[in-house]
């Protein structure tokens, strides 16, 4: 019997003593089986109908309505698709069939009463499912709101740090509840430390508020959870707005006023304005090439004793300064400074400065802050998008959240200050940290960007064209992996190194290639290593951890004891020249392998049979 939904609610909300009364009206009447038809058409309830027209009653019909069938020379209607083969049976209401009225009339009831209680049922026990709406650099996801049982009103918010594992711990419990929180890093906005110092009466992280009650940290929030507190708690929260006195959220695209990190005015900053207003920068033939936005050296050294009325000597150690402190260089990058023909740049006009992606419009003319602190800040901002916006593994990344977010606009400001930064101060196992760093961070810069390649032409436009200006040099990706990371080697498929054997990035190259680099190296892919970033401190242990983590993937190494060979991530192809042939790379491998691995690695090694090599297909879809 087909009923509109509607009508099946109204029916089976009835109660029994309606029945009742509906069943002793029934029995006063004569004409039971003709009134019971005139009140359902009368209702507006659908009639069932079989497919054959033949068994259709003229009392199943609405009296304004017609049945036409169409001449048997036309095409004939066909059954609507899904119900082939099935027909509806008509209900009989007639009294010749058997059986009393009333007692058909308590059965249909009846059986209108049970699904309605049966979907009633079906509804509280299958809950709502969430979606999500996908926008133009938004993804909105929306939840059911009966998780909490309330409308919740009020605002939890907690003070971390990057990389604090207490403060893992209250970031996951909220969203495994689906609670509502704001959290304030005070690594990201280092204003806000004065007022948890002032809130909590100390610097230590997490502290948890309810509106502007403390709760506490990590241990005052399990001992609410566990003792059933927390649920009391959070109805508290629903009982009004949250108070102004409570810590406000962050506000994007506003910088901390903070003295301790105002920029201050280069030494030379008077110099170097003179000179871009008085040197006579134009094109120059220099062994029959041409050059560029460029002045000689006894160009600089005369507007310098011009503008200082001082002499030629004191005038070439200036001009040695502005050199050091990345004003300037010689178009080669190759020289220190000279007085004499030597042709030198300013470093807003290098040719790869449209490239940049750390340069707007003019060089940073503010005195350099040191390039550890440079690091630290870094390295902060950047864990702290991994916190907010990448999966619990760090092998998916939100994208467009991270481009949206306050964390990156504070880090794309950040890497102006690498324009001038000194280097040369800074030890290897920092420099290296520093330069994974910078490598995974400006992977996400240029996925953002520019887009993530396609094939393998747009890959080498990716890793080879996207740049930035670190210690007044430009470095592009493909520049920092194999001419800094691996000491000056070539890039696969490539016949030159990447720098010269005068340039002056060689000064900042590592004395010798480490091979657990490749596991720090995130290149955005699904079968590279995930996104990390290093504190500087032991970068070694770091990169171990790294490498062990990388091989507890199942497409990093897989041995087939019945085929004898061992598939390995194509990694190890690419840059054999850093893991050394099949054998000693299977050898090297072996002190980063789980023990399962390890173990069917060292059977295959000891049993005196051959050991077969499979290089496995890398997967370049974005980490997404």
């Amino acid at each position: 019997m087909v009923r509109s939904a509607g009508d099946g609610e109204d029916q089976g909300d009835q109660t029994h003593q309606e029945i009742e009364q509906k069943i002793r009206s029934l029995q006063k009447s004569e004409e039971f089986s003709r009134e019971e038809d005139s009140d359902e058409s009368d209702s507006g309830s659908p009639i069932s109908w079989s497919g054959d027209s033949d068994s259709a009653t003229p009392e199943m019909i609405h009296l304004e309505e017609k049945l036409v069938r169409p001449s048997p020379l036309l095409p004939q209607p066909e059954k609507p698709l899904g119900i082939t083969g099935q027909s509806f049976r008509a209900v009989d209401r007639s009294l010749s069939d058997g059986g009393s009225a009333i007692g058909r009339y308590i059965k249909d009831r009846s059986s209108l009463i049970s699904s309605a209680f049966a979907r009633r049922i079906s509804s509280l026990k299958e809950p709502a499912p969430e979606s999500k709406i996908q926008l133009s650099g938004f993804k909105v996801t929306v939840m059911p709101r009966d998780d909490l049982g309330f409308e919740f009103e009020g605002r939890i918010s907690f003070f971390s740090r990057s990389g604090c594992r207490d403060c893992t711990a209250v970031r996951g419990f909220f969203r495994e509840r689906r609670l509502p929180f704001v959290e304030i890093n005070v690594d990201v906005y280092p204003s806000r430390e004065k007022e948890l110092v002032a809130r909590g009466g100390c610097a230590a992280v997490p502290q948890i508020f309810f509106n502007d009650v403390l709760v506490g940290g990590l241990v005052a929030l399990n001992s609410l959870r566990n003792s059933g507190e927390f649920d009391r708690r959070l109805r508290e929260l629903a009982g009004g707005p949250c108070p102004s006195a409570a810590p406000r959220p962050p506000v994007y695209g506003f910088d901390d006023d903070d003295d301790d990190d105002k920029d201050r005015p280069d030494a030379l900053i008077g110099i170097v304005r003179v000179l871009r207003r008085r040197l006579p920068i134009q094109d120059r033939l220099s062994k029959v090439k041409l050059v560029k936005n460029c002045f000689s050296g006894s160009d600089l050294v005369e507007t310098i004793i011009d503008h200082l009325d001082c002499g030629r000597k004191r005038a070439v150690e200036i001009g040695r300064e502005l050199c050091r402190k990345h004003f300037i260089h010689h178009v080669s990058r190759e020289k220190e400074f000279e007085d004499g023909p030597q042709l030198y740049r300013l470093l807003e006009h290098d040719p790869a400065i449209v490239r940049c992606f750390n340069f707007r419009k003019s060089t940073k003319d503010s005195e350099p802050k040191p390039a550890l602190v440079v690091g630290r800040r870094l390295n902060k901002l950047m864990t702290a998008i991994l916190e907010s916006y990448a999966s619990d593994d760090r092998r998916h990344l939100d994208y467009a959240l991270i481009s949206a977010s306050e964390e990156f606009r504070r880090y794309v400001n950040l890497v102006e200050e690498l324009q001038r930064v000194d280097l040369l101060a800074v030890s290897e196992d920092q420099l290296t940290a520093l330069f994974l760093n910078l490598y995974n961070a400006m992977v996400i810069h240029a996925i953002i960007k520019i887009g993530r390649p396609e094939n393998a032409i747009e890959r080498r436009s990716f890793f080879g064209d996207f740049f930035y200006i670190v210690s007044g040099h430009p470095f592009s990706l493909a520049a920092i992996k194999n001419g800094i990371l691996r000491g000056n080697r070539r890039q696969p498929y490539t016949l030159a190194k990447p720098f010269g054997a005068a340039d002056q990035h060689l000064k900042l190259a590592v004395s010798k290639v480490d091979p657990l680099v490749h596991f720090g190296l995130c290149e955005g892919s699904r079968s590279g290593p995930v996104v990390r970033f290093f504190s500087g401190e032991a970068t070694e242990m770091e990169l171990r951890n790294a490498a062990r983590e990388f091989f507890r993937g199942s497409d990093s190494l897989h041995v087939d004891l019945e085929k004898r060979t061992v598939y390995v991530n194509r990694i190890f192809k690419w840059y054999d020249a850093d893991f050394g042939d099949e054998k000693e790379m299977l050898t090297w491998v072996l002190t980063y392998l789980d023990p399962t691995k390890a173990g069917l690695l060292t059977h295959l090694q000891r049993d005196g049979g051959p050991v077969h090599i499979a290089y496995q297909d890398y997967d370049w879809a974005l980490n997404s």
